[in-house]
C-alpha cells in the first residue's frame, strides 16, 4: 500500500519491517593480554550521542563502574543531517578534541576505508592505535564491567555469574520487543508491519510491568545491565516514542510499576546527568524528516522524575 521510504531505506525489508543493520566493528579490549587492547587508563574515548538509547547506555554504565577517570567521551550534535553525526560546538555537545573530526564518518573511514555501512554511534576510539575498536553498546558495557571494571572495587557487578543465562534471555526479549522494538514501530513503512510491533511492544511491557509488582528491579533488589538497557527506552517513551513513533496504545506513565521503576532508576547517584530531554527531542523531531516534515519539537509532556517512587 504505502511507497514511502523508511529512516533509513537500505535497512527496510519488502514487508515494511526495519532490519537494524550489524554492528561492524567487535574488537575487545581484555586484562589477560590475548588481544591488543589492553584497558589502560586514558587510552580509549567515548563518541556518543546524548540522544541515542544505544550510546546513553554506555555512559550509564561507565557512571556506574567509575570509570569517568579511565574513559573519557564527546558528544556529537543531537541533529543529524546526511553527512551523519557531526562534531560542533554547541549546548551540550562540542568538537572532537581528540582527532579534530568535523564528522564522525571520519573515525569510521580512518578504522576501515571500504565501510560502507551507516555511522552510528556509540564509538569507542582507541587513542593508540587510532581506530575504532568497536562499535556495540553490548560489547562496551560488558568490557566496561567486566574488563574496566575490577572485583572488589566497590562498584556493582551488572552481570552477576548467578543469573547469567536468564539474564541473558530477558536481556534479548527486551532489545527485540523494547529496545529495537519502538524502533521497528516508528520506521515501519508498510501498516501491518507497524501494528505487529506496536502490539509486540505493548505485550511485553505489559509482562514488565507485572514483573516488576514483585521486585524493585528486574532481578531482585539491585539493577543490573538489563535495567539500565530498559531504562534507556523507558526515558525516552513518553517524550519521544509515543508520538513521534506512534507507539501510543499507552504511555509509561500509565503503567504504575513501570513508571516509579524508571524514577528510581533516573534518583539513582549521577543518572540524571546522562539524561538530556533538549537533546532526546531535538534528534528525533529534527532529525527524521520523512516522520515530521514540519520538524516542529513539542514542548511536552511534562515529566516529573525526580516525585517520590515508593519503590525503596
Amino acid at each position: 500500500m504505502s511507497s514511502a521510504l523508511g529512516q533509513f531505506p537500505d535497512e527496510n525489508n519488502d514487508d515494511g519491517e526495519f532490519e537494524r543493520q550489524e554492528d561492524a566493528f567487535r574488537q575487545w579490549v581484555r586484562r589477560d593480554g590475548s588481544t591488543p587492547y589492553a584497558p589502560e587508563a586514558g587510552r580509549y574515548h567515548l563518541y556518543i550521542s546524548l540522544a541515542c538509547p544505544w550510546a546513553h547506555r554506555t555512559l550509564i554504565v561507565r557512571r556506574v563502574k567509575g570509570l569517568e577517570a579511565q574513559v573519557g567521551f564527546t558528544v556529537v550534535d543531537p541533529v543529524r543531517d546526511e553527512r551523519g553525526w557531526a562534531f560542533r560546538e554547541g549546548e551540550g555537545f562540542s568538537k572532537d578534541p581528540i582527532n579534530g573530526f568535523q564528522f564522525l564518518s571520519e573515525a569510521y573511514r580512518a578504522s576501515d576505508p571500504k565501510f560502507r555501512g551507516r555511522w552510528t554511534v556509540p564509538v569507542l576510539w582507541d587513542k593508540q592505535t587510532k581506530r575504532i575498536v568497536n562499535n556495540s553498546e553490548d560489547d562496551i558495557s560488558r568490557m566496561f564491567n567486566d574488563e574496566f571494571g575490577q572485583p572488589g572495587d566497590g562498584t556493582p557487578d551488572l552481570f552477576p555469574a548467578g543469573i547469567a543465562d536468564e539474564q541473558a534471555a530477558l536481556s534479548k526479549t527486551i532489545y527485540e520487543r523494547v529496545n529495537n522494538g519502538v524502533y521497528l514501530a516508528g520506521f515501519a513503512t508498510k501498516q501491518k508491519a507497524y501494528e505487529r510491533a506496536v502490539r509486540t511492544l505493548f505485550a511485553t511491557l505489559d509482562t514488565l510491568e507485572a514483573r516488576l509488582q514483585q521486585s524493585r528491579y528486574l532481578f531482585g533488589a539491585e539493577p543490573v545491565e538489563t535495567d539500565w538497557r530498559l531504562f534507556c527506552t523507558l526515558v525516552r517513551f513518553d517524550a519521544v516514542y509515543h508520538g513521534h513513533f506512534k507507539c501510543n496504545l499507552r504511555r509509561i506513565v500509565d503503567y504504575p510499576n513501570l513508571q516509579g521503576y524508571l524514577q528510581d532508576l533516573y534518583q539513582r547517584p549521577g543518572i540524571a546527568d546522562t539524561v538530556n530531554f533538549t537533546h532526546i527531542k531535538a534528534h528525533y523531531y529534527i532529525t527524521h524528516t520523512e516522520i515530521n516534515p514540519t520538524q516542529i519539537v513539542p514542548l511536552g509532556p511534562i515529566m516529573d522524575l525526580l516525585a517520590p517512587h515508593g519503590r525503596g
